[in-house]
């Protein structure tokens, strides 16, 4: 995707912590979905998790977040975010935001095997986002 379709919104780097906090919540409320066994529920929380820390990331490092309807616009910006393991994680972001549709909009089940495989990947890269953001 080139610079000029991908739409961003210019933010100030210190509002990364709105982001941050809202990952946070959502990472939270899907180990709780886990425990509870609601695997919808579980990886509804976390691809909206990798979303908002996507968004605190960028706005971290580059002072902008994705603004276009489409999620995957936000991988192509975290990119350009300069920082060790980007290329990897922005691959497992795209490979989250895939699996949106058919977790919220799909008329099937989303199964435990389902859930626990987006909470791998979204385990990553939330791992490696919380330790590329200031403490």
């Amino acid at each position: 995707m080139n610079a000029r379709s991908m739409k961003v919104k210019i933010v100030a780097k210190s509002s990364y912590t709105i982001f941050l906090d809202r990952a946070s919540q959502l990472y939270e409320m899907m180990q709780v979905a886990q425990q509870k066994e609601y695997w919808a529920a579980l990886g509804v929380n976390a691809v909206h998790c990798a979303i908002a820390l996507n968004d605190a990331i960028t706005v971290c490092h580059l002072g902008q977040r994705s603004a276009g309807e489409d999620h995957a616009t936000a991988a192509e910006l975290l990119y350009r975010v300069n920082i060790d393991g980007v290329e990897a994680q922005a691959k497992n972001y795209s490979r989250i935001l895939a699996k949106k549709t058919a977790i919220e909009y799909e008329e099937r089940d989303f199964r435990q095997a389902d859930a626990l495989d987006i909470l791998k990947q979204v385990e990553r890269f939330y791992q490696w986002g919380m330790a590329k953001l200031p403490e």
